[in-house]
């Protein structure tokens, strides 16, 4: 895939695939196209060349009502939650539930309400709006609202980014129990290696405008490159590692 907005070219012969039920995590440099890819991926970007296949479908053939059927079968969690400043927590986990034909008024805020204490937070956080939660508690809500519809992919873009070290560990640890119960493949744009070590089956590195290196916390140790060695050997990705071994003892 070649991604190139004006004259600037993101990626160049981009390849990445997504395994079913397992939590891929995407890093890289700053610039190296990792929220790009993200949104490439789910059609709020259109890439200049190349393929996004989604369930099998070459997302750019589908017609609109094709489109919106593979939609609903993914959720999407952006950075900071994203989520409608005027609504409430519940309000907006009921955006996407709208789409439901015959769901009454009661079971849609019944469901929305069964998500929001799925991505950990309180009941009470049901009637807030945005302004009123935490930097965690808005990144939940935005959690609660990508799993409205019980999809099978759910895409993260930095969603321990900003969060306290033990909220991060939380957060981490709900992901990978939210893969396990729902079944769902996850697609994670990090930074953080405390949440590749926790979270992530493989890991895929952007680099030289394409996927450089595609593998395992451990193969990613072993990788001859100089950003990549930085990244997993440097003074944050030890104390990651020790973190990792700490919770495993």
């Amino acid at each position: 895939m070649r991604t190139q907005p004006g004259d600037h070219v993101v990626h160049d012969g981009l390849d990445l695939d997504l395994r079913r039920g397992e939590i891929l995590g995407v890093v890289g440099g700053s610039g190296t196209g990792k929220s790009v890819l993200l949104r490439e991926i789910v059609g709020l970007i259109r890439p200049a060349a190349g393929t996004v296949r989604v369930f099998g479908k070459d997302i750019r053939a589908l017609s609109p009502a094709e489109r919106r059927a593979i939609e609903l079968r993914w959720g999407v969690m952006f950075q900071d939650g994203a989520l409608f400043s005027a609504l409430t927590v519940r309000e907006n986990v009921e955006v996407p539930l709208q789409a439901v034909p015959g769901l009454s008024d009661r079971d849609r805020a019944a469901l929305a309400e069964l998500k929001v204490s799925m991505a950990g937070l309180p009941w009470n956080a049901n009637a807030k709006v945005p302004a009123d939660l935490s930097g965690g508690m808005r990144k939940r809500a935005g959690l609660a609202r990508a799993l409205a519809l019980d999809p099978e992919i759910v895409f993260l873009d930095e969603p321990t980014a900003g969060l306290d070290p033990i909220g991060a560990a939380a957060f981490d640890r709900l992901i990978v129990s939210l893969r396990d119960t729902m079944n769902l493949s996850v697609f994670l744009v990090t930074h953080d290696l405390d949440t590749l070590h926790v979270c992530c089956d493989r890991i895929a590195v952007l680099a030289e405008k394409q996927v450089l290196v595609t593998g395992t916390m451990a193969e990613m140790l072993n990788v001859d490159h100089p950003w990549v060695h930085e990244y997993f050997h440097g003074p944050r990705a030890r104390a990651a590692l020790e973190n990792a071994d700490r919770d495993k003892g």
